[in-house]
């Protein structure tokens, strides 16, 4: 079984945990294991709540879910103004308290890939196979 969901969601706080029960409610359907479905839940966290926090010009972001039963590949999208995608830290720095995002999504998921347009947005995508 396979299931693809495409959300357009507006660029606010309160998409963020609707995504995350979506999500979890497709894994649980299809049975992932705990911990891979915590990890996509966070890493799914964190790219939504980047996208609300910094999508500078941005009215609204996209959600792409295609989760399957031993794989999730997820994009988020904005129509923001972009950033520079070789700029960002592979870590965040110890004293900061910004830049964790990118880092546990990158530590939680697989084929993390960043583009970003100046003017045309931005995409981050990420996968996760099961056990």
């Amino acid at each position: 079984m396979r299931m693809s969901v495409r959300l357009n969601l507006p660029l606010e706080a309160d998409s963020v945990p609707t995504v995350r029960r979506l999500l979890r409610c497709a894994l649980n359907l299809l049975h992932v294991d705990r911990q891979s479905g915590a990890d996509l839940e966070i890493a799914l966290t964190e790219a939504c709540a980047n996208v609300v926090k910094h999508a500078a010009g941005a009215d609204k972001f996209e959600v792409r879910l295609d989760v399957g039963e031993d794989h999730c590949a997820i994009d988020v999208l904005d129509n923001g103004s972009g950033f520079d995608a070789a700029a960002v830290p592979a870590a965040p720095a110890a004293d900061s308290d910004r830049g964790r995002g990118l880092f546990l999504i990158r530590a939680l998921g697989e084929n993390v890939r960043l583009q970003s347009t100046p003017r045309s947005g931005s995409l981050i995508h990420f996968e996760k196979s099961f056990a």
